[in-house]
């Protein structure tokens, strides 16, 4: 290592524990404070950022296990030399030039250092709370496999554009650029990459020819299955990921209005449509979800589909700062508005029409209970298998009558999905 590398890799260490001591103020999300934190350091290279990023991440999916390793010590550079030591297992000699000799001789007794089996909540590197509430519906050995795959990074899917490409060509394509690329294994429009690489002046994701997007997440679309014509509607459509997919299988015809309480979000999703080639989308800026411009569509809809607000916690392979940043109170706040939006929505479901409630959410309160207390209180819908209606489409994935997708079985971020169809005019 020359003079200069090492000074560069010094300051290196002293923004990532910078950024990292932001990050563990859990106030705002991680990749809020890492992305305004590279935008005021711009003199940070691509590379770097890359190391910050991933050391960051890193660490807040280990935390507890990292805290018991440091003991009483937790300051944000003490966490990232134990991680670089442990998480990343550095040799000491590249310690050198970076650390103190007094750093040093606690590194090399971090390194020694052997812990105890733990609380099992400590094992699986979660909250206590979350670890009740998992191991309330599974068992141990499940939620640990589960805690585990929620720790890796996840891999980068891509969903194909279908009204631009198709998959086998953009495959090509990719393979000839030098990016190492394969079908995801359950969505016909997924893509997973080999590595991650930067995508956003690549000259087909220019053209509208793919979007990033889990392929868990392409699932659901499958799920609505909308049709050449019909009205549809994204009911919690954020930023428009998923807007963009159900537009792409209408085939730009009809009309799909995206309603979303955020008019940043919205504004996000314009010129993505744009790029995606879609004329069938109207992006709705919506007060609440019993706003005025909702109610004009009650009874007409074909298919609606309500992404609902949620914890998010099948994201935290992409998001491991949520685990941190959710409590049971903000969990009881999201159940509570999770129902109202899904009553809200279902009145717009014309007869024999459908309705798709989803969530990325791994706990039974947002996900089964919020389905279950709707269909009580609405016979006139009633529920249909959605291992049947992807089995349909020539998607082979049974995951029973509602979808369950998880990062230890499908490799997935962990998803929930109930398809549910009002009963005919004349039932």
């Amino acid at each position: 290592m020359s003079k200069h590398d090492e000074a560069a890799s010094r300051s290196l260490l002293i923004h990532a524990a910078r950024v990292l001591g932001m990050v563990l103020t859990f106030e705002h999300p991680a990749d809020v404070v890492l992305s305004r934190y590279f935008r005021e350091n711009r003199e940070i290279g691509h590379r770097d950022r890359g190391f910050i990023a991933e050391a960051v991440y890193g660490i807040v999916r280990r935390l507890r296990w990292l805290r018991r390793l440091v003991g009483e010590d937790v300051r944000p550079r003490t966490l990232l030399l134990a991680w670089l030591a442990r998480g990343e297992g550095w040799p000491m000699r590249h310690f050198e030039g970076l650390a103190s000799a007094t750093e040093r001789d606690w590194i090399s007794g971090i390194k020694a250092r052997e812990l105890d089996e733990g609380s099992f909540a400590e094992r699986a590197d979660l909250p206590d709370w979350l670890a009740e509430r998992l191991l309330a519906t599974h068992g141990e050995a499940e939620v640990l496999e589960l805690a585990h795959s929620l720790n890796r990074p996840a891999p980068l899917d891509l969903r194909v554009n279908v009204l631009k490409a198709d998959r086998g060509e953009v495959l090509e394509k990719l393979k000839f650029a030098g990016i190492e690329a394969k079908p995801c294994p359950f969505s016909p429009h997924g893509i997973r990459l080999g590595a991650k690489p930067a995508l956003q002046k690549h000259p087909l994701f220019l053209e509208g020819a793919f979007e990033v997007q889990d392929e868990g997440s392409q699932l659901l679309g499958f799920l609505v299955q909308p049709k050449r014509g019909e009205l549809v509607v994204d009911f919690c459509a954020g930023a428009g990921g998923k807007t963009l997919q159900l537009g792409a299988m209408m085939r730009s015809t009809g009309r799909l209005y995206a309603f979303d309480v955020s008019e940043k979000r919205l504004a996000k999703l314009k010129p993505r449509v744009a790029r995606a080639g879609l004329s069938n989308v109207h992006p709705v800026l919506i007060a609440h979800e019993r706003d005025a411009k909702v109610k004009r569509l009650a009874g007409k809809a074909d298919r609606v589909f309500v992404d609902a607000p949620c914890s998010g916690l099948g994201t935290l392979r992409r998001n491991p700062d949520l685990k941190w940043r959710q409590t049971p109170e903000s969990v009881a706040e999201m159940v509570a508005k999770q129902g109202a939006i899904l009553e809200s929505a279902a009145r717009l479901v014309k007869p024999a029409g459908r309705l798709v409630y989803a969530t990325c959410s791994l706990l039974v309160e947002e996900n089964d209970a919020v389905v279950d207390a709707f269909l009580a209180a609405h016979p006139e819908f009633r529920e249909i298998d959605a291992t049947e209606v992807l089995k349909k489409q020539g998607i082979a994935l049974d995951t029973g009558a509602r979808l369950r997708l998880s990062p230890r079985k499908h490799d997935t971020d962990g998803f929930f999905a109930a398809v549910l169809e009002r009963a005919p005019a004349d039932a």
